[in-house]
């Protein structure tokens, strides 16, 4: 389920972040190269949700499937029942966000998740931390205590506002 507490405009963004962070769920993109898919080596699902302190606070949670490296990968946000919030795809020098008939183009997926959000997600540590790594981010924090047990939080203490990041995830077999 979203829940988001923002206004019209950011609520929308906000979505799109979201969208930026899970796999293909039920809608498949169309055109483009098989050569930018991303590798299958990496894949996790599960739910995500992130609080952002900003004035008035934001918050959201979704569904999400995780595929493919920092490098080229795709990231699908669904809802409880399985419909289709948004779905990202990027490749090197290209971030694609869809949601429903609507595809919006970035120069890259921290450029994607910074304008959805207006907090820079880091998108590759995410990828090594997922993965048992704890990749330094200026500014975040991760807890890998957990991983085990398929929890991660990560929170972001500066630049402000402070954002927290929670994900209950399993990894999913390589295809």
């Amino acid at each position: 389920m979203v829940a988001l507490a923002a206004p019209d405009g950011r609520r929308r963004l906000l979505l799109t972040a979201l969208a930026a962070f899970s796999v293909t769920g039920c809608a498949q993109f169309t055109g483009g190269s098989k050569a930018s898919a991303p590798r299958a080596t990496n894949a996790w699902s599960g739910r995500m949700s992130l609080r952002v302190d900003s004035e008035p606070v934001q918050t959201f949670s979704a569904l999400f499937e995780l595929r493919g490296s920092p490098e080229a990968g795709e990231l699908s946000l669904t809802t409880p029942i399985g419909s289709t919030l948004a779905q990202l795809h990027w490749s090197p020098g290209e971030a694609l966000l869809k949601n429903g008939n609507d595809t919006r183009r970035y120069a890259s997926l921290d450029a994607l998740i910074e304008a959805a959000t207006g907090a820079a997600i880091p998108v590759a540590a995410l990828f090594g931390w997922l993965d048992g790594r704890n990749d330094p981010v200026p500014g975040w924090r991760p807890d890998l205590g957990q991983l085990a047990s398929g929890r991660l939080q990560a929170v972001r203490e500066t630049p402000a506002p402070r954002a927290d990041l929670r994900i209950v995830f399993e990894r999913m077999p390589a295809s």
